[in-house]
């Protein structure tokens, strides 16, 4: 609604109600004239107040203000409350608002000059331009109601409550480049209180299954880190400075000194403490709304890309670590499609990290999943390991397409996730590591990179027979890249483009003459 211009807004539902009100009135006085007084002037018959009704008149009309505001106050401040009960701080902003200021303050005066009005008329003298001044008053308070209960409406909806939040946080920072040294913790409280403020919307709408108004207040902790990082620069030295009222905070009370220094000399307090109620949010969410946990994970990763452009390598690297908290809390709960979910955006991280030239960022994160993947094969979750293979040789296979010089780097990584399986042989974990590997050897083949193709092989050179040929089969059969489920990835794990398949065949060849396709596979 504010996005709406103000004819919109406020004019053309002021302006059709009072028309057609006056409009109605009209035909019905000019009807009246008609019949009663035909041979008179309309408007002058009208405009003549006699005192002796007047007086009357005016009261009423003083005490009909009055009503309405009763009305408005009344049906306001009920709507206020229940809001108020779901999130906190609704009553502050909504009287912190310009409008609902000013329609409270106009019915207030056009109430105060309704009584004196009514008190000034005399047998002698009528003030016709204060009456007909309070009658155009109370025309405007009464059509103005109605879309003012609209904007109210508006005001208190969930959506709109978590934008000025959001908005108003970012206005604090910004007044902070130009604020005195004595304002600047006042306003850091003033963000702080902001971001918990969306943190109890969001666990209010987590406890009541509202997905709609859980995401939007998850999205805007990111639009509000975001719109931050944009004037981070701005901000003077003493807003990363972590001083004695922002230590009394929960989160921050309880970190250890040299944390709390830590981040006053990263200059990432900020950033740390969003994506700290991230890191309480996803613990909330899941066990009864998983959906929430897959957006946190990909907000952090819009935040992560963002520093990344903005050159910010320690926000990167705290992004990370949430990142890396996400994937502990998920396999502590065993929560195998979550994990594979939260993957997808680290892959997708790391992916950007390469196509803007952070490679040595890049291959960090590359070594976090094959640790989570380890980490979920002594768990029992096969599957997640087998998601993290297949994520780490994509990523090697994007670090070919960049160019980037961490690649080698990246192939060692994945040649080393299988190590704790082998001595363990679990086989489904282990073959589709394998097939990951062979996956890879085959697209460097087809790239024209055989040394690294070679590399993978002589890693495999020891796999029995058998072993090979079950990986060789299961990559052969797969000719679809859609995998016959709905999946946010999008294809397949096991899918080769032609050309790369064509390969595979090569790949097997330096291996046991047993792995070695059959005539009849081979024509297949």
């Amino acid at each position: 609604m504010r996005r709406q211009p103000a004819r919109r807004r406020w004019l053309a539902p002021i302006a059709v109600l009072a028309i057609v009100s006056l409009l109605v009135f009209a035909g019905f006085y000019i009807l009246d004239w008609l019949l009663a007084a035909p041979g008179s002037d309309p408007f002058s018959l009208y405009a003549d107040f006699p005192s002796s009704t007047i007086t009357d008149a005016i009261p009423s009309m003083a005490g009909m203000m009055a009503a309405v505001l009763g009305i408005v106050i009344t049906v306001v401040s009920i709507i206020v409350q229940l809001s108020a009960e779901r999130y906190t701080g609704v009553a502050q902003m909504f009287m912190r608002d310009r409008i609902n200021i000013s329609v409270m303050g106009y019915f207030v005066i056009a109430c105060v000059c309704g009584v004196w009005l009514s008190m000034s008329l005399r047998e002698q003298f009528v003030p016709r331009v204060a009456v007909v001044t309070m009658m155009a008053a109370t025309t405007f308070g009464l059509v103005m109601m109605l879309p003012y209960f609209a904007y109210v409406f508006w005001f208190l909806d969930p959506g709109n409550i978590i934008a000025r939040i959001r908005r108003e946080a970012v206005h604090t920072v910004s007044r902070a480049a130009s604020a005195s040294a004595d304002t600047v913790p006042e306003l850091q409280l003033s963000v702080v209180d902001a971001m918990e403020e969306l943190t109890d919307i969001t666990s209010n709408s987590i406890s009541g299954k509202d997905k709609i108004v859980a995401s939007r207040a998850v999205d805007a902790f990111k639009d509000f880190t975001l719109e931050y990082l944009a004037v981070k620069k701005q901000a003077p030295a003493q807003w990363f400075t972590i001083g004695k009222e922002l230590r009394d905070n929960p989160d921050f009370v309880a970190m250890d000194p040299e944390s709390l220094r830590d981040l006053e000399t990263r200059r990432t307090w900020v950033e740390w403490k969003a994506l700290r109620h991230y890191l309480g949010i996803y613990r909330e969410a899941k066990d009864g709304m998983p959906d929430i946990n897959y957006l946190i994970a990909i907000d952090t990763r819009y935040i992560a890309e963002a520093a990344a452009r903005h050159d910010d390598h320690e926000l990167v690297e705290l992004c990370y670590r949430f990142f890396n908290s996400y994937m502990r809390a998920t396999l502590n709960a065993g929560d195998v499609r979550t994990a594979y979910n939260v993957l997808n955006q680290y892959r997708l991280l790391v992916e950007s990290l390469l196509a803007q030239g952070h490679g040595d960022e890049a291959l960090a994160g590359v070594k976090y999943i094959k640790y989570y993947g380890q980490a979920a094969f002594n768990m029992s979750l096969a599957f997640v390991t087998e998601t993290a293979a297949y994520d780490i040789s994509a990523l090697c296979q994007r670090a070919h397409e960049v160019k980037a010089t961490t690649e080698d780097g990246m192939l060692a990584v994945l040649l080393e996730l299988d190590q704790p399986l082998r001595t363990k042989r679990q086989e489904s974990a282990l073959l589709g590591v394998r097939k990951a590997q062979v996956k890879l050897a085959a697209y460097y083949l087809a790239a024209g990179e055989p040394g690294r193709a070679r590399l993978i092989a002589d890693d495999m050179k020891d796999e029995p027979a058998d072993r090979l040929q079950a990986i060789h089969d299961q990559l052969v059969r797969v000719e679809s890249k859609d995998f016959w489920e709905i999946i946010d990835r999008g294809r397949n794990f096991e899918y080769m483009p032609p050309g790369q398949r064509g390969h595979m065949m090569t790949f097997f060849g330096w291996l046991q003459p047993a792995a070695k396709p059959a005539p009849e596979a081979a024509e297949a």
